[in-house]
């Protein structure tokens, strides 16, 4: 191509018109070529005046205002990443705080129900140890009254049986004391 371009140039400044215009190219007379560089002048100049002033400034302003919505979104993005991120914060605070809250009732019932435990321990205890000492008085008292009984029982059966073997009442003194011995050697063993 750049040879064909040489060729052009170089075969329309030696051979002057060359038969172009006889042979129906009059781009290529030289007479013509002054009104062909004026209209090219022309069109390109009205050509760069279109770009220069109507299409690359709405291009420019598309790719400015494209360029903004983009750091416009970009800037929402960041603001929105922050607050969620003050939200996380703030919801596992809340998460922090809810766990330690629950501890501390957990601990504090646990505690109530310790104290609540020991009174009634003491309380049973003490309720108890009134049953026991009840009862100790119970069985001193009928270990009193059943010794008592015994001693009657006991002279009722001597004096039965002198009677049986005799035939006669003993002595119910000296029966009292015979029995009152032998109960006394028998507790002291």
């Amino acid at each position: 191509m750049k040879n064909f371009f040489i060729f052009l140039i170089f075969s329309t400044s030696i051979g002057g018109n060359l038969g172009a215009a006889e042979a129906g190219m009059p781009q290529l007379d030289p007479k013509y070529w002054a009104s062909q560089a004026f209209w090219l002048i022309i069109i390109f100049s009205s050509i760069y005046i279109l770009m220069a002033k109507i299409f690359i400034p709405k291009i420019k302003d598309n790719l400015d205002a494209r360029e903004n919505k983009i750091r416009k979104d970009l800037e929402e993005a960041k603001t929105f990443k922050e607050e969620a991120e003050k939200k996380l914060k703030t919801y596992q605070d809340l998460i922090e705080n809810a766990k330690l809250e629950s501890k501390k009732i957990l601990s504090d019932n646990r505690q109530r129900l310790n104290e609540d435990i020991q009174t009634k321990k003491v309380k049973m205890q003490k309720e108890i140890e009134k049953e026991i000492i009840a009862a100790e008085n119970e069985v001193k008292k009928f270990k009193s009254e059943s010794g008592k009984k015994i001693i009657n029982i006991s002279e009722d059966i001597v004096s039965y049986l002198l009677k049986d073997i005799f035939g006669e009442d003993g002595n119910q003194s000296s029966i009292k004391a015979t029995v009152s011995e032998v109960l006394k050697r028998e507790t002291e063993k």
